[in-house]
């Protein structure tokens, strides 16, 4: 099962990352702040309902235990929010999907065991993939943008500001993961429902500090319930996380590759739903990881 809540995690995610852009102003300073409490709002009610549905006797005590990995978490995907307003001409994508290499790579030397040609290759490839089709996405921006004859802000050329969020969550993220591999797979030191309401009700008080801060300390207007792009994306990720827990409890050296190819589900959904154009090259990059994805899945079957 570990192999289908990966893909469903990864689709999660890459569904989320669509409203994520559409949810970003590049006018707006709080932009990243408001995702936060939109993420944390339905973690919260999601944790409290899961609590709830499934009768569980949650120990308040895991929040604290927890709490290194949802620290990098929520620390990486904020970051990741603020470097939205840089993404037009950052190199945020090929350097931010490397985060499920930095964690493949840290489980191995830490925790190594017997790979097989297939588990080699299918990571192997999905990074390779990955990589090449944000570079490609990297250059189309860059060509549209001339034909456009934009003026662009200097803030959005390509900078230490364009580079350092993306450098800092993929190695944020990367560490998180590797954390909750280490929690989850390799010493057990928490269990996967534990982590999940841990973890959500971490990113609830997150959000609740972010809200007043925002509406206390900013005395900006935030209509929660109006904020539809932002809420799609906070319903995705927080079912993109539920499948994610699962997924690296049984097999996070595996998953955590797979999982960090979820750009390439947003770029499928986006030429499904947005009626994007994609190029041959995107096309035989998508393949190419899709290709690792299903090496992965025999390897797991044999």
């Amino acid at each position: 099962m570990w192999f289908l809540f990966t893909i469903l995690a990864a689709l999660s995610w890459g569904g989320a990352n669509l409203f994520y852009k559409k949810g970003s102003n590049p006018d707006d300073k709080l932009s990243h702040l408001k995702i936060v409490v939109m993420v944390g709002a339905v973690m919260g009610v999601h944790a409290i309902t899961y609590m709830i549905v499934k009768d569980i006797a949650f120990d308040p005590f895991d929040i604290i235990r927890y709490l290194p990995v949802s620290f990098l978490y929520i620390l990486s995907m904020t970051l990741g929010f603020v470097g939205l307003r840089y993404i037009e001409l950052s190199i945020s994508a090929p350097v931010q999907n490397s985060a499920g290499a930095i964690t493949a790579i840290l489980l191995y030397i830490f925790f190594p065991r017997e790979l097989s040609i297939l588990d080699i290759t299918g990571i192997v490839v999905i990074t390779v993939g990955v990589f090449g089709l944000a570079v490609m996405e990297k250059r189309a921006q860059d060509e549209a943008l001339k034909l456009a004859d934009e003026i662009i802000d200097p803030k959005y050329q390509l900078s230490f500001l364009a580079i350092i969020f993306p450098i800092l969550y993929a190695l944020i993220d990367g560490l998180g993961s590797f954390a909750d591999g280490v929690y989850l797979d390799e010493l057990k030191l928490i269990g996967e429902e534990s982590a999940l309401i841990a973890y959500e009700l971490t990113f609830l008080f997150c959000a609740i500090l972010a809200y007043l801060y925002i509406k206390i300390v900013k005395k900006e207007s935030f209509a929660i319930f109006k904020e539809r792009d932002r809420a799609y994306a906070a319903i995705l990720e927080t079912t993109g996380q539920f499948f994610y827990v699962f997924a690296m409890a049984a097999n996070a050296l595996i998953a955590a590759p797979i999982i960090a190819a979820h750009g390439i589900f947003s770029v499928l959904l986006s030429r499904i739903f947005l009626k994007e154009i994609l190029s041959r090259e995107q096309y035989i990059m998508i393949t190419l990881v899709m290709a690792g994805i299903v090496a992965l899945g025999i390897a797991e079957n044999l």
